[in-house]
C-alpha cells in the first residue's frame, strides 16, 4: 500500500475542493492513485458537493429544539427558498436541531456528530444532500441555553414547519415557580425578542466595541462641548440607547407601559417564586451573509438547468 503523504492530500484537496479527511480516505482506498481518488470522490458525491460549495447559501431555515432544561437553535443554509420548503431538507434540519442540544453551542461538535440512521457525521450527510438536491448547503452556526431549574422559553417566527422558520429565539428563565406560567411567559418574551432584536440583556453586557462605537457617535454629534457637559450628554445618550437596545430596559411589546424588568418582577407573584432571566439567543436566517441579488427568472432558469 502506498504511503499517503500530506502533499498528496493537499493536491487532491486543491483539485476537488473536498475536505482533508475525505481526501485522505480516498487516497487510502485507491492506493494513492490521484485520478482514481478523484473518481472515488465523485462517485460518493463529494466532489460534486465541492463544486457547489462556492455558491452563496443565504436561504434555508433556523431550527429549534427544546428538551427539558435545555434549548438549542441551529441555522442551516441553502441557496434558495425553494429548497427550504423541500421536505427532505426540513427533515434534515429537524434532526440536526435535535443533535444541537448535545452540541451545546459548539458548531464543530455538531458537524461531527453522528447523523441518525446513517453511517455519516452531520457534515458528511449535508454533503450528500448537496449532491442529491443540487444546491450548496451549510450548517452555519448553533447556540444553546440551559437552566438548572425553570424553563427554556422559545418562539419561531415565520414558521414554515414545526420548530423551524426564519427567526428563532430561546430564553433561559431560572425559577422554581409554576412551569405553566413560566412556559407561557417564556413564549411571550421570546416573541418580544424576535420583534425588538436586543443587543444584550443590560448595558454592562453590551460588547465593548459596540459600546465604544455608540459613545464615539455621541461625542461626534456633540463635538466642542466642555468635558463636564460631554460626560453628561454621553451618560444620557447611553441611557436612551439601553432603553432601545438592552432587553431588561426595553418597553415590553405586549404592554409598552412596562419595561421587561417590571414584567419579570410581576411574574414572581404569578409563578409563585422569583424569576430570573439569565440569557437569550435570537437567531435570524442569513444574518450577516452578503448575498448577490439574482433576477427571479434567472434563478428559476438556473434550477431548471440543474446548475
Amino acid at each position: 500500500m502506498a504511503d499517503i503523504t500530506a502533499g498528496m492530500v493537499k493536491e487532491l484537496r486543491e483539485k476537488t475542493g473536498v475536505g482533508m479527511m475525505d481526501c485522505k480516505a480516498a487516497l487510502a482506498a485507491n492506493n494513492g492513485d490521484m485520478e482514481a481518488s478523484i473518481d472515488w470522490l465523485r462517485a460518493k458525491g463529494l466532489a460534486k458537493a465541492a463544486k457547489k460549495s462556492t455558491r452563496v447559501a443565504a436561504e434555508g431555515l433556523v431550527g429549534l429544539c427544546v428538551k427539558g432544561l435545555h434549548g438549542a437553535l441551529v441555522e442551516v443554509n441553502s441557496e434558495t427558498d425553494f429548497v427550504a420548503r423541500n421536505e427532505k431538507f426540513q427533515a434534515m434540519v429537524a434532526e440536526i436541531s435535535k443533535l444541537a442540544i448535545d452540541a451545546n453551542g459548539d458548531s464543530e461538535k455538531l458537524k461531527t456528530a453522528h447523523f441518525p440512521g446513517t453511517k455519516h457525521a452531520v457534515a458528511e450527510y449535508v454533503a450528500e444532500m448537496v449532491a442529491t438536491i443540487g444546491e450548496n448547503m451549510t450548517v452555519r452556526r448553533t447556540a444553546a441555553l440551559t437552566v438548572s431549574e425553570g424553563v427554556i422559553g422559545s418562539y419561531i417566527h415565520n414558521q414554515i414547519a414545526p420548530g423551524m422558520g426564519k427567526i428563532g429565539v430561546i430564553v433561559a428563565l431560572e425559577s422554581s415557580g409554576s412551569k405553566e406560567e413560566l412556559t407561557s411567559f417564556g413564549r411571550m418574551l421570546s416573541m418580544h425578542i424576535a420583534a425588538t432584536n436586543p443587543v444584550a440583556l443590560s448595558l454592562d453586557l453590551v460588547p465593548a466595541d459596540v459600546l465604544a462605537r455608540e459613545k464615539a457617535v455621541l461625542e461626534e454629534k456633540n463635538a466642542g462641548k466642555p468635558a463636564n457637559v460631554m460626560e453628561k450628554i454621553v451618560a444620557s445618550g447611553l441611557k436612551t440607547y439601553a432603553k432601545e437596545t438592552c432587553l431588561l430596559e426595553q418597553a415590553y411589546v405586549h404592554d409598552s407601559s412596562k419595561t421587561v424588568t417590571q414584567v419579570l418582577s410581576e411574574m414572581t407573584s404569578k409563578a409563585g417564586a422569583a424569576v430570573k432571566l439569565t440569557g437569550f439567543v435570537r437567531m435570524q436566517l442569513g444574518e450577516g451573509i452578503e448575498k448577490a441579488e439574482d433576477d427571479f427568472a434567472d434563478e428559476v432558469a438556473k434550477m431548471a438547468g440543474g446548475n
